[in-house]
């Protein structure tokens, strides 16, 4: 989120919704980024007012999070679904409905289930911020294909920026 605010020039956060509040624009469109300052299993708390005050559809919603069970550094955008043990999800799903749309940021899966908290909750080391941090900049030079609604095009965009370069092929001597 920080990310995105500053790169599209949003407006100062404010506290509102039991959370930071930034306003701009993306894509030509009226945006509002919003961090909820909740506990992450009370983020439907922070985001349903906001959603309510601004008399936004469930459709103009997008949440990202993390997704353990897509390959880190892996990037899908789906509309509805369940919150496959995402405590945060749950509570924006209990508050509006499951209908709202998702980037889903994979992390990968630690292979132990009693290792998923410590891996959910721990900083990203070293080897992690190689793959995060250009896709985090995929992702928010995209951004405004999501405002657009044009989830496709945010993927695609987002997998040509973050593609390897292809090696250029030696001359024949």
């Amino acid at each position: 989120m920080d990310e995105l605010h500053a790169h599209h020039k949003f407006g100062p956060w404010k506290t509102k919704f039991d959370g930071l509040l930034s306003e701009g624009t993306l894509g030509g469109r009226k945006t509002y980024l919003l961090k909820p300052q909740t506990f992450m299993n009370l983020s439907g708390d922070s985001i349903a007012p906001a959603l309510r005050f601004y008399k936004l559809p469930l459709e103009a919603l997008v949440v990202v999070h993390d997704e353990i069970d897509l390959a880190a550094g892996k990037l899908k955008v789906k509309r509805g679904g369940g919150d496959a043990g995402q405590n945060g999800l749950r509570s924006i799903t209990a508050a509006l409905g499951p209908d709202y749309r998702r980037v889903r940021l994979g992390i990968g899966h630690p292979g132990d289930k009693e290792r998923v908290t410590g891996h959910v909750l721990q900083n990203f080391n070293t080897d992690e911020i190689a793959w995060l941090k250009p896709l985090v900049d995929a992702m928010v030079e995209a951004a405004p294909m999501l405002a657009k609604n044009d989830d496709a095009e945010f993927m695609s965009k987002v997998a040509l920026l973050t593609k390897p370069p292809t090696p250029k092929k030696k001359e024949a001597e």
